[in-house]
């Protein structure tokens, strides 16, 4: 034991390289990723959390609703699934991947192509259709699924329905690519089967890549035999939890090592990591301490802070981010970053440092969708450019599919980002019950001025020739009311032969006004 707390104790002697904190607690599970020492990604799972995303489910076709081009599937959750018609298509690789012949393959005609016309047709309502869900039940709408079903290894994907082979073009190196390519040729991969590695298949020794090859299939197999022995609507695969996601997504040779707060988990992982690659073992640590992991690698402090709205640049310069409904608004500043003589100088280094941590906030908070930068003005196109690929290269370690656009006339760089499940803000906060999430409250005077007008109309109904009323209101509106608008009060009296009495609550919500019969008490309309 002694000897394990010293080895702990000299792992964060250096903030150098990658590191994977794993805090293992009752309630919540979290994994946070460290460059050098700073937050790069940030990762939560709570106990109850259902994450079907990735899930593969044997599901009912309920309705189709041609209008949407799209079929509502009963998968057994409370919402149907969406699955869009140009999702029940088989998918052809996307550009990220370059496809790879197989000369070994057994040529065969294929059919006709499918297009979304004939969905409707090929699952029609009542049958029965293997999908897999693409992306989480979001707000009122429900998981999105595809027909394209992958299962994600350690160094490849295996596509059981689809037998098209890729190889991830990040994998740059011409010589590693051709190696790569004749060790696709010589897997055995079933027929009607196809399979894409993954970058972190670089370097990497072919029986370790026959080994994820081996293990997929034998979940395939595992899945296969679930759909044919259930009826619909029933769950065949589940995405694995989060220490899992992150042994088989995360832990890349980049990656100096993984420090895990609990034993027990650390022995898990050692497990996982153990079915692909043993030496990789070494690299996951206990790491038992008196002070909070995450507090120890400065975690906790950086997550605080990636959920301000206003971000500091190094540079001095600063972006503030907003959450709409229909986008993600980003602002670029230069703050205090004034520069000396050059200012076009100082305007792309403030946009440089801008894009970088745009790219860092999208995946700390798990922002998706539209997202529009409003980048500092520049003359030069050259300028503009160097922005652009700074962005480009900064998103291309997403594990979620961004596409950015070059900037337009007005400065402004536009942007997708996959949308798996809630921002890490939806899934952490609950919107403020006083402003309903706006941000902004009524001011005392707004609120006094309003009061008065409704008063007025009280006061002046015919119903009674007086009047006695009891106003109840936040202990901010109430200073408003008994200083500067008193007089305005007493004169309402006067004029409409009333009687206004106050009373202080300091649990009333603040903009909340409450006028009450003063004999009765009810409340008056």
């Amino acid at each position: 034991m002694l000897k394990r707390l010293r080895r702990a104790r000299g792992a964060d002697a250096s903030t150098d390289g990658h590191k994977i904190i794993v805090n293992v607690e009752r309630i919540e599970t979290r994994v946070a990723q460290l460059k050098d020492g700073r937050l790069e990604d940030y990762t939560i799972e709570r106990v109850g959390d259902e994450n079907i995303v990735g899930s593969i489910f044997k599901g009912r076709v309920k309705n189709i609703e041609q209008g949407l081009k799209a079929s509502f599937v009963d998968i057994g959750t409370e919402k149907n699934a969406f699955l869009h018609f140009w999702d029940a298509i088989p998918a052809a690789l996307d550009g990220g991947l370059e496809e790879v012949s197989r000369g070994n393959k057994k040529g065969k005609k294929k059919g006709p192509k499918i297009q979304s016309k004939d969905i409707p047709d090929i699952y029609p309502v009542g049958s029965e259709v293997m999908i897999q869900v693409s992306k989480g039940a979001i707000g009122t709408k429900g998981p999105r699924v595809t027909t394209n079903i992958s299962l994600p290894g350690r160094y490849m994907v295996l596509m059981p329905l689809n037998d098209q082979f890729g190889i991830s073009r990040r994998i740059d190196d011409p010589k590693e690519r051709q190696r790569l390519r004749r060790i696709v040729e010589k897997m055995d991969v079933p027929e009607g089967m196809g399979v894409i590695l993954r970058t972190v298949c670089q370097g990497q020794r072919a029986r370790y890549l026959i080994r994820d090859l081996n293990m997929l299939l034998d979940q395939w197999y595992e899945i296969d035999e679930l759909r044919q022995t259930h009826k619909a609507p029933v769950c065949v695969f589940r995405e694995p939890d989060l220490v899992e996601r992150t042994v088989r997504d995360f832990l890349t040779d980049e990656v100096a090592e993984v420090l895990c707060d609990d034993e027990p988990t650390v022995e898990r992982m050692r497990d996982l990591v153990g079915k692909i690659s043993r030496r990789s073992k070494k690299r996951v640590k206990y790491f038992p301490t008196k002070q909070p992991i995450f507090e120890r690698f400065n975690v906790e402090k950086q997550i605080h802070s990636a959920f301000d709205r206003q971000v500091w640049l190094p540079c001095g310069g600063y972006i503030v981010i907003d959450e709409t409904e229909a986008l993600i608004s980003i602002d670029v500043n230069t703050g205090r970053n004034k520069g000396k003589s050059n200012v076009d100088k100082m305007i792309l280094e403030t946009n440089l440092e801008a894009a970088d941590e745009v790219a860092r906030q999208l995946r700390l908070r798990n922002i998706g969708g539209l997202i529009v930068v409003d980048f500092i003005d520049m003359k030069g196109r050259k300028d503009q450019q160097a922005v652009y690929r700074r962005m480009r290269e900064r998103t291309d370690d997403d594990k979620a599919k961004t596409q950015v656009l070059p900037l337009s006339q007005l400065g402004l760089m536009e942007m997708t980002r996959q949308r798996l499940n809630d921002s890490l803000s939806m899934s952490m906060y609950n919107a403020c019950p006083t402003c309903e999430g706006t941000g902004r409250i009524k001011s005392a005077e707004s609120i006094s001025v309003e009061l008065q007008r409704r008063l007025t109309d009280l006061l002046q109904r015919p119903y009674e020739e007086h009047c006695d009323l009891l106003i109840v209101v936040h202990p901010e509106i109430m200073h408003r009311l008994k200083t500067e608008d008193a007089k305005h009060l007493v004169d309402l009296e006067r004029r409409h032969h009333g009687r206004l009495t106050f009373r202080s609550d300091p649990g009333q919500p603040r903009e909340k006004v409450t006028i009450l019969d003063a004999a009765t008490e009810r409340e008056m309309r």
